[in-house]
This record gives C-alpha cells, structure tokens and sequence, in this order.
C-alpha cells in the first residue's frame, strides 16, 4: 500500500450522489473485466505466457534439448480428457548412455492452471504410483484430489517406461495381449525394452520433462513408488530439485524380500486394528470378536475359496489369494473402507457372493494395484520392479523368504508369499538392491508417511527422510489409516499445499492427528 495522501480532484460542481454513482459504475465494469478474464470453468483467458529454462540436462543431444518442443493438442483418449486436458509427446533416449542413439515416446498430459499468469509457479508433475499405473489415465481420474492446487501449477502427468503409451511392456500370448504368459513370452515381445525400463531411467525423462516444461526446477507430487521416484530424482540431479513431495513413501533401505515381509506385517496389523473396531462397534461383525476370532475365521474363510471360489461377478471367480488383496484393498481406504468391508465379508461368507468384495476392491484400490482390461499395470509392475532390483535368488533361498513372508502373516501371508518368485528367471539383470537417494545440497523434500499404512509401512518414511539427507528429507507423521493421507487428513493438505505454494517446509517431526490419534 503506498504512503502517499490522496489528492482532492481539481474538478468542481460534481454532487456526491453523481460522484458514489460514478465510483458504483467503475467497480461494476472493473470487476466485469476481471470476470471476462476467465472463462465459464474458471480459466483465466489472458494470454498465457509460457515459461522457459536455460538449464537442459547435460550429456543430451540438441535435438532433444533446445531443439525439441513440446506440441500439446486435444487429448484423444482417455474418453474423460478429451475435453479440458492437452497430451503431448516427448522424445527421449531409449538409453541415456547412448544419448545419440534410438529414441522413444514418453505420453504426457497437462491440465493448464486456472489462475493469473503472475501467480503462476509452473508445473506440478504427479506420479500415481505402482510401478505400472499410468499418469495419462491417472491424472482426470484424480484431478479432484489435486484440483485446489491448478490455480498456480500446471497439473502433468505421464505414461512412466514401460506403461500405457510409453513404449508398454508386452508378455502375453500376443504382441496386443496385456496378460502375464511368463518370462519367456516377456523376452520374445519386450526384450528390446526391458533393460530400460527402470526408475532411474525414469527419473532421467523427469529432468528431460521438467527442462521442456520450462521449469528451472522440478516440482513433484509423488505418492507411494511415486516416492522411489522423486527420491531417485533428488538423487540423480539435487541442484534441480525444486518442491517434491514424497507421499506414502516406500523404504528406500529395504531390498526386495524385506519389503515384502513389512508390507505384510503392515497389512495383518490394519486387518486386526478393523476386526477390533468391527467387534466393538458393528453389529454382527463377520470377523467375530477381535482379531484372534478373526485369523481362524479368514483361515476357515480361505480353505473354502481353495476349494470352490465363489462367484465375483461378471464371470469373474474369487480365490483365496483373491480374497486377500480384496480384503488389502479395502484397508488401503483407511476407516473409510472398514464398513464396506464388514457388508462385503458378511456377503461372501453367509451367502458365497464375492462380488461386494471384489467390486469394492476394483472401484476403490490401492492405485499399485490399479488396473482395467485395457492397461498393461500388472506387467509392467514386474518389469519396472525387476528392472530395479538386483535379487536373483536361488531355489534354497526362495523356499526361505516363502517362508518368511508366510509366517508374517496368519491372513495375508499365502498370498504375499508368491511375490518372492517376482523376478525369479527374469531375463535380465537389474540394477541395485535398494534405492540411492542421498541427495546431498538438494531443496527441502517433504516426506510424508501415515502410521497406519498398510502398504507402504510408517517405518519407510522415517528412513526415506533419514536417507535423503541432513537438511533435505522434511518428514510430516500423520496418526492415520490407510494408503496415503493426502487429501484425506485436513492437516496435511494444508501442511502439503503450503509447501507447495510457499516453499516452506514444516517443522521437522510435525504430527497431524487422525483416525488412530
């Protein structure tokens, strides 16, 4: 606000009545003229002005760099972005140690700010997790989650290596076929792809994206294996980092196997935390009275399905490893999911009807367990994951960690087990054992973890803000269920929006209550 008095026109003979007609009259037309300047879904329609950065990442060809633009147009599919959302593709290097050689096409779509160009930060690029869940389809499926924060970012996203439109990993009988037809079938289809598939290569299109976005740094929204990521990221280029957020973060210091045995602690513990709250609180709870009733009913529950699974509706059939990502999918939605899940259990074990349960788990998933007939998130969720780790056990060692991961868990276990044969005879070897993260002199990275969730344990984002760095990794605890905390827990959509607008960071160790507080 200026200092100076303000000075009394020279104008004379004008009444006050005609002057408060004339101020009434100008604030009309001046707040019409900003009305005009968006359109009817709130867009401003001033020209746009589009930002640019003059730090392109090092080792790449001028064609790829300077000499590559972005040409956004009318998204044609999904049906939902056809209209509000531009898609664009981006050339990249197949292998960025052969940055001349053969390149590839990375799918990208952008939902444009709705605020004035002056308040623009840029562009918030968002991964939905997985690996294998695509950004193109994520992105109008979730803009409501993220929505608030269009009035100063670009909202983009995209199809990572190896999913939806960006070079899919193909294993199924037919180069056309999103199915699993084994190893072999992923050599024959995919072999040209799969070395390069990996989150580190990713990460490396993130820096090529975030240059060609015009952004002089990256800002991220990642949420579960969008937290590996981010962290590769951070890692790979720190003097780019710009505003990350790592959202339900994986542990970057656990290996394949034992992240196997803390995601299935993670999940019996959710499982025994609904079945208390079902014994106290709803009537006629399937699960019985507590979490000790509840282990040899699912037990009693699981032998039947071993049998005969029960009909899931649309010829679909529900097994008991069915029954137990079923059951994790509910828990993934916090509280949320807790009394859908009591009616869908009643259904299937008083009526033999899988299809609540396997509805609910379709329409409301984990977003790493996504997938509809038409994606490719299943293979390419092996290919990515094998792509990055180096475990190649033998037959001794796979019979243990069976074992072990079955014995973590008196529901969950079977069903998780299988996992440790993931990359067993993958045809290619993978990179590390855990992640690198370290990212020493980056920008604060807000790390965000619930205590509650059973996917990705409340352990791995202390570690992920320990691992980042003194100084970098930023970690806000939420007291809550579920897979992810964001929009859900008011706190940390304000704590995470702050940041992403200011920049400012939290308090080191700031707790927002919810469901377990």
């Amino acid at each position: 606000m200026s200092d100076a008095q303000p000075t009394r026109s020279g104008r004379t003979g004008l009444s006050i009545g005609v002057r408060i007609i004339a101020v009434v009259v100008l604030t009309a037309i001046g707040a019409v003229g900003a009305w005009l300047q968006h359109d009817a879904r709130g867009r401003s329609s001033e020209p746009r002005t589009e930002f640019t950065a003059n730090n392109p990442p090092a080792g790449l060809p001028g064609a790829l760099t300077t000499g590559q633009h972005l040409h956004w147009s009318r998204c044609t599919s999904p049906p939902r972005a056809r209209t509000d959302y531009d898609c664009a593709t981006m050339k990249a290097p197949l292998d960025y140690r052969k940055p001349d050689g053969r390149t590839i096409d990375v799918a990208l779509i952008r939902r444009k700010a709705t605020g004035p160009n002056a308040r623009r930060i840029g562009s918030l690029v968002l991964n939905f997790g997985g690996p294998g869940v695509s950004g193109v389809s994520g992105l109008p499926e979730r803009l409501n989650q993220y929505g608030p924060l269009l009035d100063r970012y670009d909202l983009v996203s995209f199809d990572p290596r190896g999913v939806g439109a960006t070079i899919p990993v193909r294993c199924g009988k037919t180069a056309e076929d999103t199915g699993y037809d084994g190893v072999d079938a992923c050599a024959e289809r995919s072999g040209a792809i799969l070395p390069y598939v990996g989150t580190s290569h990713t990460a490396r299109d993130l820096d090529l994206m975030r240059y060609l976005l015009g952004d002089q740094r990256l800002h991220y929204f990642g949420v579960s294996y969008g937290t590996a990521l981010g962290a590769v990221y951070a890692h790979l280029y720190p003097s780019h980092v710009g505003r990350l957020v790592l959202e339900a973060s994986v542990d970057p210091t656990e290996d394949l196997d034992e992240e196997q045995v803390s995601q299935v602690k993670a999940v019996q513990a959710a499982f025994d935390r609904f079945a208390a709250h079902c014994a106290a609180r709803i009537r006629h709870c399937p699960t019985g009275d507590g979490p000790e009733e509840a282990e040899r009913r699912m037990a009693r529950l699981a032998d039947r399905l071993k049998k005969k699974p029960a009909p899931a509706g649309a010829g679909k059939k529900l097994d008991a490893d069915g029954l137990a990502y079923a059951v994790s999918d509910h828990l993934d939605r916090g509280t949320d999911g807790w009394a859908p899940l009591a009616k869908a259990l009643t259904a299937l074990i008083d009526h033999n009807d899988g299809r609540p349960l396997s509805k609910g788990a379709d329409d409301r998933g984990s977003a790493d367990r996504a997938e509809t007939p038409r994606d490719n998130s299943r293979v390419a969720q092996t290919a990515i994951t094998c792509a990055d780790s180096s475990l190649r056990p033998d037959f001794d060692r796979l019979d243990r960690d069976e074992a072990r991961v079955e014995a973590a868990s008196p529901v969950f276990g079977a069903a998780w087990s299988t996992g440790v044969y993931l990359c067993y005879d993958w045809p290619f070897d993978g990179e590390r054992s855990t992640l690198q993260v370290n990212a020493e002199g980056a920008a604060p990275v807000l790390v965000v973890g619930g205590t509650g969730d059973p996917t990705t344990p409340y352990p791995g984002a202390r570690h992920m803000a320990r691992a980042l760095g003194e100084g970098v990794g930023v970690l806000l605890t939420a007291e809550e269920e579920g897979h992810g905390t964001y929009p859900q827990n008011r706190c940390v959509m304000e704590t995470v929006d702050r940041y992403l607008r200011t920049g400012r960071t939290p308090a080191q160790g700031t707790v927002c209550r919810g469901s377990m507080s």
